[in-house]
């Protein structure tokens, strides 16, 4: 929803035509950040969960993320991945002061829900669904990043209010709240969806839907320049910025 808000040309280009993007540390670090939390939640029992149990997460974490063929573009030097690492381990001790990891009861992590609205198939993938103390359902997500502003703050929110619409309509109970675990700060952000909220993410999610059919049809995905331009990986192909979109029919271009 919100990449096709954002541009429809990178939307089209992502989503549809598949182009391969180039990976990003920053990523990867998430990525790894997020395997160690898993990991840490899901195979110790509560009074296990220590700074030390984190760190040895991490470090199983690391082959299986930064050794991944799928990020073989990264090309890290020892230097790198090893600063790379040091950070993410600086995260994992920010977690701690966030919340007591053992006063958690976790029903599940990077949990898969799926669902479909007419012609639309709704995905996402959940860091964490727990019970709090009353039996009610709750939504943790784990960011990596900067906290956004508060001008961005609710933008952010959109994002797990999502997730709480589809717990809704895959399990039949709407979460009593979401949060955000900004790790970087750290800082915890948090809402209570409700029933109004979750309505108006449906119909928001049905309009933008048809929208992206619209496009389709017409074959009019228009570029949309603005401040996310720079970490753009579809030059090549944007009018806006001087790219011709007839190189996606040159030789050695794959698209699915």
């Amino acid at each position: 929803m919100s990449s096709f808000k954002d541009c429809a040309l990178a939307f089209r280009l992502s989503a549809i035509d598949r182009l391969p993007e180039p990976s990003s540390p920053y990523a990867a670090k998430g990525t790894l950040v997020h395997r160690a939390l898993q990991l840490l939640m899901f195979e110790h029992d509560p009074g296990a969960r220590t700074p030390a149990a984190a760190r040895d997460a991490l470090e199983r974490a690391i082959p299986d993320v930064l050794d991944d063929p799928s990020l073989a573009d990264l090309d890290l030097s020892p230097a790198e991945r090893a600063e790379l690492v040091a950070d993410a381990g600086v995260l994992l001790d920010n977690y701690f002061t966030l919340e007591d990891p053992n006063a958690v009861r976790v029903l599940g992590t990077e949990l898969f829900l799926s669902v479909r609205i007419g012609t639309l198939h709704l995905r996402g993938i959940i860091d964490r669904l727990e019970l709090d103390e009353d039996g009610e359902l709750v939504i943790t997500d784990y960011k990596t990043g900067r906290a956004p502003s508060e001008a961005y703050e609710q933008a952010r929110l959109g994002g797990v209010h999502f997730y709480a619409f589809l717990c809704e309509a895959v399990l039949g109970r709407r979460p009593s709240r979401v949060q955000l675990l900004h790790l970087r700060e750290p800082v915890a952000i948090s809402t209570s969806p409700s029933e109004q909220s979750i309505r108006g993410l449906r119909q928001q999610t049905i309009a933008v839907w048809s929208a992206v059919e619209r496009a389709c049809e017409l074959e009019d995905f228009r570029p949309k320049p603005g401040r996310l331009c720079g970490s753009c990986a579809f030059h090549p192909y944007c009018p806006a910025v001087g790219g011709d979109l007839a190189l996606l029919a040159a030789p050695g271009v794959v698209t699915t």
